[in-house]
């Protein structure tokens, strides 16, 4: 398993470092466009279609991010795409998570399936969006996301239970608690003043998330590092929730040793989105 692990992260990586890193955004853009497109997939199998129908999903998802493009939205201001989509992802996340894992059996299919194509598209969306920002936005963003996941991994394995009676979700995550996510939050927060430091000794080009929002004073900064160490849980929770209600483990095994795609990308889906809507609101 571990084998597996390395090599799958190991090819990952040398698709999409020359592609993150090569001056023309296209081939970034593409190559995040075939996984959202695999996860679109990985969403129409988990929701109970078969084959041809989880082809046909994830097709429909290949068909709308290619006409955002198409019609030039990855060149222009969506403030109130961000600000939409990241509302939606905190009331409906919040909802579902409140509801518990049997809700979404009781939710139409049309609307589970239109949800997690919305879900990719605004991903998709946003990260090419992200990209185009800059290299240094774009990484301050998803190293928050990996850095919240592994400081909650370490200090759940730590302290979990220790200073709380109850896990964070039992019924949909059995292995989280209150102690992981602290320790997320305190991480993220580690992360954004190391950040904001050597954007400042190496004279960034291009401003990272966190310098970006420290333009509107540290109080906006603090507690926008906090919110989207929760929502980076949420949306890992998310996921849980959906696979626990459908009775599977991973979504899929596209990714040996990992999962899918899901599995890897779900924290992402709401943080990338509010990355931006974030940052929409610093004044220039």
């Amino acid at each position: 398993m571990l084998k597996q692990r390395v090599i799958t992260a190991l090819v990952l990586l040398a698709i999409l470092l020359p592609a993150l890193f090569y001056p023309d955004p296209l081939p970034f853009s593409l190559v995040v466009l075939v996984l959202m497109t695999a996860g679109a997939w990985e969403w129409g199998r988990m929701q109970g279609l078969g084959q041809g129908g989880a082809i046909a999903l994830a097709g429909s998802c290949l068909l709308l991010c290619g006409l955002s493009w198409s019609l030039g939205w990855l060149d222009r201001p969506l403030t109130a795409v961000w600000v939409m989509g990241g509302s939606l992802w905190v009331l409906v996340g919040a909802a579902l998570l409140r509801a518990g894992v049997g809700v979404w059996a009781r939710l139409p299919l049309a609307l589970r399936l239109i949800g997690g194509i919305l879900a990719l598209w605004l991903a998709w969306l946003a990260i090419a969006h992200a990209h185009r920002v800059g290299i240094n936005f774009l990484l301050s963003v998803l190293l928050l996301v990996w850095v919240a996941d592994i400081f909650a991994y370490i200090a759940g394995r730590t302290w979990g239970l220790k200073f709380t009676r109850n896990k964070l979700a039992p019924s949909i995550s059995p292995g989280k608690s209150w102690e992981g996510v602290w320790g997320g939050v305190a991480g993220v927060l580690v992360l954004a003043a190391v950040w904001v430091l050597a954007d400042r000794h190496f004279g960034a080009a291009v401003p990272s998330f966190y310098t970006l929002l420290l333009r509107q004073g540290l109080w906006f900064l603090l507690l926008s590092a906090v919110f989207m160490a929760a929502i980076s849980v949420v949306g890992d929770l998310v996921e849980s929730l959906v696979k626990r209600s459908v009775g599977v483990k991973d979504s899929s095994a596209l990714l040996p040793g990992h999962g899918g795609v899901l599995d890897r990308i779900d924290a992402l889906l709401p943080t990338l989105p509010l990355a931006l809507m974030l940052s929409s609101f610093v004044q220039p």
